[in-house]
């Protein structure tokens, strides 16, 4: 399989910094945009690279050679005339092999190269798109996926004002089949991946994944984003969020944590954060840590609302947090209830499961899926249910004093760690408070 690195671009907004230099090139933490990129397929199984390249090909060129300082095989193509992003792939196919990577010259990205193409793999469809929510979702392309992580549609923004979507961002890192873009047709002169070519193949019978990812993709195309990005590889930040390796995690209960407890929540406009909610999730966003929502949601098997709705509940979740420029990396939820005799109950769901808390199977699950180390990481709930919960996990565990507060009663024991809100629970895992607690 091979990686193609799109290193077109002049770089208009980076002349301050690159001067005559393609944008692949600018400078950052001691190597180039274009050097780190290579470098992380080198850390892969990966090993062909084709560099289709426009402004100052001579220079991407020459400063890749054969490929043979990273350990790679090496080969720049320059286009013949601009044709935009996907126009330049499109192009090329008949140099490319039948699956392939596209990865944008200009992003800091530290992504498991390997794991990406394994998910690939086990769908089996003619695409798979990288996605993850961001900070600012309401200027970026949304991706709507079913269950199964199936791209449904592409929404590309503007948004319609007042609409709640789900914050799952087209990332911009693809693993391709050339079959899958062949026989497109209707396309522009200068297409899109995201805005053209992504909604052709839909349009046309084609089947798109989309791998969700909490691992760091940045694009780096003006000063103040290249800065941003070099801070966060100095930081450890960059690496720290790769799959490639084990991270902690925060993880969260939502009624009475995150958002106000009213009972069984099932209608969107049921749902109101806590003052401050959105600016500490935030908090975590910045942090090393993964930010993971673990809930039972019972109104599924009592037939108070359905899979879709409850979709429709986290994307009002999603956009208040956004609000805030903040967002959780994965939610988890447990449809099933045990106990029957509900009017409108769905029968194939009640049952004893392995995932209602305070049984482990969302942490678990979350904890494969997105590389989480737990003996690193904390649960913030406000019952019983998340600290016995927490105690089987090997969870740190803090009681918020919202929702429930710890008085369900439901499983004996009391938390060493108790904090007012998410806020204060927060501030002890990365505030000021840490060290004396981790001590303690």
């Amino acid at each position: 399989m091979q990686v193609v690195i799109l290193a077109g671009g002049m770089g208009t907004r980076l002349r301050e910094i690159t001067g005559d230099l393609p944008k692949p090139l600018a400078p950052i933490a001691g190597s180039t945009l274009l050097g780190r990129q290579l470098d992380l397929i080198a850390a892969s199984s990966l090993t062909d690279v084709v560099i289709l390249s426009g402004y100052r090909a001579d220079l991407i060129a020459d400063y890749c050679g054969d490929g043979s300082k990273w350990g790679l095989s090496v080969r720049c193509i320059a286009e013949a005339q601009p044709r935009g992003t996907a126009g330049a792939v499109l192009d090329a196919l008949d140099a490319l092999q039948d699956t392939f990577i596209v990865m944008y010259g200009d992003v800091v990205l530290d992504v498991d190269l390997d794991r990406l193409v394994d998910a690939h793999r086990t769908h089996a469809t003619s695409g798979t798109i990288l996605v993850h929510p961001n900070d600012h979702p309401f200027d970026s392309d949304i991706v709507e996926v079913d269950a199964e992580g199936m791209v449904t549609r592409i929404r590309g923004y503007p948004h319609p004002e007042g609409e709640d979507l789900p914050n799952l961002v087209n990332a911009g890192l693809y693993v391709l089949e050339r079959r899958g873009l062949a026989e497109l047709t209707g396309l522009p002169p200068k297409p899109d991946f995201g805005k053209h070519v992504f909604a052709a193949m839909l349009d046309q019978g084609a089947s798109l994944y989309g791998y969700r990812s909490p691992e760091y993709i940045k694009d780096a195309g003006t000063p103040e984003r290249l800065a941003k990005t070099g801070r966060d590889i100095a930081s450890g930040k960059v690496s720290a969020l790769s799959l490639r390796s084990k991270a902690p995690a925060i993880f969260l209960d939502r009624d009475g944590v995150l958002n106000r407890e009213v009972g069984l929540i099932s209608r969107p406009e049921n749902l109101e954060l806590y003052p401050g909610v959105g600016e500490t999730v935030a908090r975590i966003n910045r942090s090393t840590f993964r930010s993971v929502v673990v809930t039972n949601q019972p109104v599924i098997a009592r037939g108070d609302c359905t899979v879709e709705e409850l979709g429709r509940i986290h994307a009002r979740l999603d956009t208040l947090l956004a609000r805030d420029h903040a967002y959780v990396d994965a939610l988890y939820y447990c449809p099933h209830h045990p106990d029957k005799g509900f009017p409108g109950e769905v029968a194939h769901l009640k049952f004893e499961c392995d995932c209602r808390k305070p049984a482990t199977g969302l942490v678990l699950q979350a904890a494969e899926e997105l590389q989480i180390d737990l003996g690193r990481s904390w649960l913030i709930g406000d019952t019983t249910t998340d600290m016995e919960l927490a105690r089987r996990c090997g969870l740190q565990f803090i009681l918020v004093e919202t929702g429930h507060g710890g008085r369900d009663g439901r499983f004996p024991g009391a938390s060493t760690l108790t904090a007012r809100d998410l806020s204060e629970a927060v501030d002890i895992i990365l505030g000021p408070r840490a060290a004396e607690a981790r001590a303690n």
